[in-house]
Formats: C-alpha cells, sequence, structure tokens
C-alpha cells in the first residue's frame, strides 16, 4: 500500500473509531436516562466508576469489552444495544473467520468460549449470535436462564442438552429451538470438543 492510501485507510480507521466511541457513549446517556438513573446510579448499578462513565458518554475514552458488559448489566439491556445508536442505518453485519468479538457471559466461567458472530443490524429485535467452544477444560453447566427466544445448530461434537427435565442427545446437524426461561444448558459432554451455533433473541429494549 502507497503511503498516501496508507494514511487514508488509517485516517478512516481512526475516524470510525472515534465514531464508534461517540455513538456509544451516546447510546449509554440515551438509555441511562431513558431509566431515570443518575451517572452515581449507574455507577453503583454497573460497578464502574462515575469518572469513567462521565468519559464514555462524552466520548472521550475507548471502554474496554468489559466495561461496557458491566454497564450493561448496570442498564438491564444486551451489549449489543449499547452499539445500536452506530449501527443504526446499517442492514448488515459482517464478521469474517475468526473475527467475532469474545464475549464473557454466564458460562464463562465454566470453560464455555463465545465469540459474537454479529451485532448491530436495525430491526424490531436484538439477535446475539455466537459460535460456543466447549473443550476437556469445560465443564456441564444446565443451570442457564434468561428472557427471549434461543435457537442451537451442532457443527462439532456430542453432548446431551437440557432442557427443563428433559435430556436432548446433540451431534452435528442437530438443532433445538427452545424457550430459555427454563433451565437449559450442557448436561453431559459425550464427544470433544464442541462447537455450535447458539442464536439469542430478544425484544428490542432500547
Amino acid at each position: 500500500m502507497n503511503s498516501g492510501l496508507k494514511d487514508a485507510h488509517e485516517l478512516s480507521h481512526t475516524d470510525n473509531n472515534s465514531m464508534l466511541q461517540i455513538s456509544i457513549g451516546r447510546q449509554i446517556r440515551k438509555l441511562r436516562q431513558a431509566k431515570n438513573l443518575t451517572v452515581t446510579d449507574l455507577s453503583k448499578a454497573s460497578s464502574v466508576s462515575v469518572a469513567m462513565i462521565s468519559k464514555i458518554e462524552n466520548g472521550q475514552t475507548s471502554p474496554s469489552l468489559s466495561t461496557l458488559q458491566r454497564i450493561a448489566i448496570g442498564l438491564g439491556v444486551t451489549i449489543t444495544s449499547l452499539f445500536s445508536q452506530y449501527e443504526e442505518h446499517r442492514s448488515v453485519s459482517h464478521v469474517r473467520s475468526g473475527e467475532g468479538v469474545e464475549i464473557e457471559r454466564r458460562g464463562t466461567r465454566a470453560g464455555h468460549h463465545y465469540r459474537l458472530l454479529g451485532h448491530g443490524v436495525r430491526g424490531e429485535v436484538d439477535m446475539e449470535p455466537y459460535l460456543v467452544t466447549l473443550t476437556s477444560k469445560s465443564d456441564t453447566f444446565p443451570w442457564f436462564q434468561h428472557g427471549g427466544v434461543e435457537f442451537l445448530y451442532i457443527l462439532e461434537g456430542e453432548m446431551d442438552y437440557r432442557h427443563g427435565d428433559q435430556l436432548y442427545n446433540l451431534k452435528p446437524g442437530d438443532s433445538l429451538f427452545f424457550d430459555p426461561q427454563s433451565i437449559h444448558g450442557p448436561d453431559n459432554l459425550i464427544v470433544l470438543p464442541i462447537r455450535f451455533l447458539a442464536i439469542i433473541s430478544y425484544a428490542d429494549k432500547s
């Protein structure tokens, strides 16, 4: 790449990062005010300092993913909703192989690896598509519960997956579509590694 194109590419990348930073801050302020929360209230609910929240809302800093997750929890929204203002004019989210964002969820503590495969497409629902990987370091955890609806599609491996009081043996090509308000999750890891798509959809709360 010649120097002119390189400079233009770097400037464009910087501008995109700055726009994302500003739009995330505006969206957090919008959601906070809609819930009648002060910055102090959100700080207590999220364990993120007042100073940091103020900097984020004013677009003065680029928050880490873990910080955004804590703020989303404090606001009672999905992390993807924090990106909605930046993505509001987009109809496509393109993620190349291996470039999905690593996300911490409840199962992370049980050794479940989550990679978010897309976010921010405009619509009336929030959707979180994940590539989930379970290895020999992963534990079973059939105790997930949350709102929305969930769809699983098995890519590799074999497991028994619990939904309520039922067990479903899942192999490559199998799928499961269910109400996640009942307890659910991997109950028995039979053939490792296990990889599956998990798509969770919620009504848009933003």
